[in-house]
């Protein structure tokens, strides 16, 4: 895993001018009900939170980077194999690197627009892109990724 993340950092940083860290971030692998909570932590009262919402973010939730670990979680079913699964590494290794060179962000999403931006980029080395594999059309990725 550390090659490959090293390789993904290099690819990086030669086309997006992000500097690459000294630092690889940590992967764990976790059950996607667990990826949720690590989303929705810190967001208020766990309680708020209703079971359609739950449903959808786990649905929706691929993997998610902390920024105060500096962790990547990946579902536990997450092999690698594919361009799309590794376009998920891809796109939290971005929010890595904004992280490492301090990058600060009006709001949470707003870091989501280069992410999505690298994810793409790479997708389309293998003739794929986040609409195919994802389902997500530029509108899609424009509400994921502005200040509301």
């Amino acid at each position: 895993m550390e090659a490959l993340m090293t390789a993904i950092v290099l690819w990086i940083s030669a086309n997006f001018g992000l500097p690459p860290p000294h630092d690889l971030p940590r992967v764990e692998f976790a059950s996607a009900a667990k990826i949720v909570a690590l989303r929705y932590e810190g967001q208020g009262d766990a309680a708020q939170v209703s079971a359609s919402t739950i449903d959808e973010a786990t649905a929706d939730t691929l993997a998610i980077y902390r920024d105060d670990t500096r962790t990547i979680y990946l579902r536990a079913d997450w092999t690698g194999k594919t361009p799309e699964e590794l376009s998920i590494l891809v796109h939290e290794i971005v929010h890595h690197m904004q992280t490492v060179d301090g990058i600060k962000f009006e709001c949470p999403q707003e870091r989501e627009e280069l992410a999505y931006k690298v994810q793409e980029r790479w997708l389309g080395l293998f003739g794929h892109s986040l609409q195919s594999d994802f389902g997500l059309d530029p509108f899609s990725i424009f509400i994921k990724s502005k200040c509301f």
